[in-house]
C-alpha cells in the first residue's frame, strides 16, 4: 500500500486528507504536535488502511529528523540501511498572522516564516531521500494569497509568495529524480485556522495615535474573516483535490480550487493594480 506523510494533521485540511487517504487504502503518518490529536485520528481512522501519528513540529529540527527515521522504520528493507520509501509528502503545516504591518512585532513575522516556509523546506529537505526512491510525489499546501497579496494579511501572504516560489523551483530541479511537485491554491477554508487567525488578529495593540489610519480597515478586516469562516468550502474538498494530484497519471503544477479563489486571480489579472487596491479598499471599509 501506498505511504504518505502529512504535517499538520491535527485538523482541517491535514486532518481530512489524511482519513481520506487511509480510506483508499493508504499508509499515513500523520504529523500532529499534540498526542490527542493523535489519539483523536486513530479513533475515527478507518479500516482501509492505516494511520500513524507522530508529534511533529515543523520548526522542531529533531522531530523532523525523527520523521525522516520513522518512514525508513516503516518502509526500508531489513538490513538495508537508507532503503526506506515515500509515496507522497504533503506540506500542509501552516499559520496565520495578520494585521498593519507597521505594528506586527518581527519576531511574529520570524514565526510565520519559521513554520510556512523554513518548517517546509527542512520536512521536505529530510524525506526527499525516501522520496526519490519512490518517485514520490510533493504537495505543497499554498493559498490564493501566495498569488493575490491583500491589505492586512502581508505576513501570510509573504510567506505563501516564498511557498509558491519554493514549489516552482523544486519542480524543475527534482524533474530528473521524477518527483512531482504541485501547489494547492485556494482561498477561504472552513477550518479552525480562522479562529486562529482572529485571535492572533486581537493580539494585535494598535496605539491610539494609529486608531484613525486602521480602525475602520481592521474592522473590515475581522468581518472579512466572520464571513470567510462561515462561507469558506469544506476541508474534505480539498482532501479531494491533493488525493487526486497524488494518485493522477501526471500531476498539475496548480489546483486553484473553489470559484471565490479564481475570482481573485481573474480581478488581479485583469484589472490594474490601483484599480484592484481600490476594490480591497472599498472591502474593507477603508
Amino acid at each position: 500500500m501506498p505511504v504518505a506523510l502529512i504535517t499538520g494533521a491535527s485538523t482541517g485540511i491535514g486532518r481530512a486528507t489524511t482519513l481520506r487517504l487511509a480510506r483508499s487504502g493508504w499508509t499515513v503518518l500523520a504529523g500532529v504536535r499534540d498526542p490527542a490529536a493523535g489519539e483523536s485520528l486513530l479513533a475515527e481512522a478507518p479500516s482501509a488502511g492505516r494511520v500513524l501519528p507522530l508529534t511533529l513540529d515543523v520548526t522542531d529540527a529533531e522531530q523532523v529528523a525523527q520523521a525522516a527515521r520513522k518512514v525508513e522504520e516503516e518502509t526500508g528493507q531489513a538490513g538495508q540501511p537508507g532503503s526506506g520509501r515515500l509515496d507522497a509528502l504533503v506540506n500542509n503545516a501552516g499559520i496565520g498572522i495578520g494585521g498593519p504591518l507597521e505594528i506586527i512585532p518581527l519576531d511574529e513575522v520570524r514565526r510565520q516564516f519559521e513554520v510556512n516556509v523554513f518548517g517546509q523546506i527542512a520536512v521536505t529537505q529530510a524525506l526527499l531521500p525516501a522520496l526519490r526512491r519512490a518517485r514520490g510525489r510533493i504537495v505543497f499546501v499554498s493559498s490564493i494569497g501566495g498569488r493575490v497579496a491583500v491589505a492586512f494579511t502581508a505576513p501570510y501572504a509573504a510567506s505563501k509568495h516564498a511557498v509558491e516560489a519554493i514549489g516552482d523551483a523544486l519542480r524543475v530541479e527534482l524533474h530528473s529524480s521524477n518527483v512531482q511537485v504541485a501547489l494547492i491554491e485556494m482561498a477561504s477554508v472552513a477550518t479552525p485556522i480562522w479562529g486562529k487567525a482572529q485571535a492572533e488578529a486581537e493580539r494585535v495593540n494598535i496605539p491610539p495615535e494609529l486608531e484613525p489610519a486602521y480602525g475602520p480597515a481592521l474592522a473590515g478586516m475581522d468581518k472579512a474573516m466572520n464571513d470567510a469562516a462561515r462561507s469558506g468550502i469544506p476541508a474534505e474538498q480539498l482532501a479531494e483535490t491533493i488525493e487526486g494530484a497524488l494518485t493522477s497519471p501526471r500531476m498539475k503544477a496548480r489546483y486553484l480550487v473553489g470559484r471565490r479563489a479564481k475570482g481573485m486571480l481573474l480581478a488581479k489579472r485583469l484589472l490594474p493594480d490601483h484599480v484592484f487596491d481600490r476594490v480591497i479598499r472599498r472591502n474593507l471599509g477603508a
